[in-house]
């Protein structure tokens, strides 16, 4: 028969993020055969249905509410409980992102279903569905699945490469009633100058304490603008009051896995590798030739970051150049 599978998708700045996407095709597997129906909070903007329905929503539910414009923890929680009520999936999927993090424990205990989080992978075996997980700061990884009916999932980005389909979904507005918030959003701050979002970007430049102060962190940007990416640090940066902690990869900040991670100045402590060990590609560049992070690095280049990074710089721009 399959599943009825309901996607919690997100959106920053009126543009849905990847990880919707992601989540979709994450949906589409955990369905198998079954309809796929995506959410979407706030108002919904042009295009935002017809790209659901190119990644594999069969329905979207429209929520439009004031108290839904910027995450909420308590009217998050009352909205998302609310649709599930209504529609009353079989499973439940959302990004393991900030705000799936937040409030997916919420919506499971408050239900009392099981949640795997932070998975990687989708799997069908023997009949059942098999869900991938990392472990140990990604030196293992862990394979679970439901005993109960009704399955609840968070999706780590830039994992489950989004699958194409030709979809024109129904949209069915939804009435939700939010009260009696502990707590309303008036502004929010925007710390961090780069567009991408640190945990979905496809090229990461990262800084640790050897960048030496906050002007170290100028060629990193200009390396990371020329890749199409954004910059990250690891807590001794941070720490060091080089960089906003916003910019934190680690086991106590972001877990990225990007395509390319381009890690300068960085040692390689255990704590930095759990945020970023994953990634496609990694790049180091360090002075020490006998820093860890050489031993998880695809490529190492002992040097000095100063002169190492502004030569790549050019060298990306060169070939970027030759290729239009």
């Amino acid at each position: 028969m399959g599943r009825t599978t309901l996607v919690f998708t997100e959106q920053k700045d009126g543009r849905l993020r990847n990880v919707s996407f992601e989540s979709l095709t994450a949906a589409a597997r955990i369905a198998e055969g079954g309809e796929v129906a995506a959410v979407l909070f706030g108002t919904v903007q042009g295009g935002q249905v017809e790209e659901l329905g190119k990644y594999g929503a069969n329905r979207v539910y429209a929520v439009a509410c004031d108290e839904l414009k910027q995450y909420s923890p308590d009217a998050y929680k009352q909205a998302m409980l609310q649709v599930i009520k209504r529609v009353n999936p079989d499973a439940i999927v959302l990004g393991h992102t900030g705000i799936g993090k937040d409030v997916a424990p919420r919506i499971a205990a408050r239900l009392g279903l099981g949640l795997i989080t932070d998975c990687t992978d989708v799997q069908s075996s023997g009949g059942d569905l098999i869900f991938v997980r990392p472990i140990f700061a990604g030196k293992a990884f862990q394979k679970k699945k439901f005993v109960d009916q009704k399955l609840f999932v968070t999706i780590r980005p830039n994992n489950i490469q989004p699958e194409e389909n030709d979809g024109s979904p129904e949209v069915i507005p939804l009435d939700v009633e939010i009260r009696n918030l502990r707590s309303t959003v008036k502004e929010v701050v925007q710390r961090t100058a780069s567009g991408i979002d640190l945990s979905e970007a496809k090229v990461v430049v990262s800084g640790g304490r050897g960048v030496k102060s906050s002007e170290g962190f100028k060629p990193l940007q200009e390396l990371a603008d020329v890749l199409g990416g954004t910059i990250g640090a690891s807590r001794g940066a941070c720490d060091a009051g080089y960089c906003d902690y916003a910019l934190q990869i680690g086991q106590t900040g972001k877990v990225v896995t990007p395509e390319l991670y381009i890690a300068c100045g960085i040692s390689g402590a255990i704590q930095h590798l759990a945020g970023m060990s994953q990634s496609k590609l990694i790049v180091a560049i360090n002075k020490d030739p006998e820093a860890p992070i050489f031993q998880v690095a695809d490529y190492g280049i002992v040097g000095d970051l100063f002169e190492v990074v502004p030569k790549l710089t050019e060298a990306f721009k060169k070939v970027l150049l030759e290729k239009r």
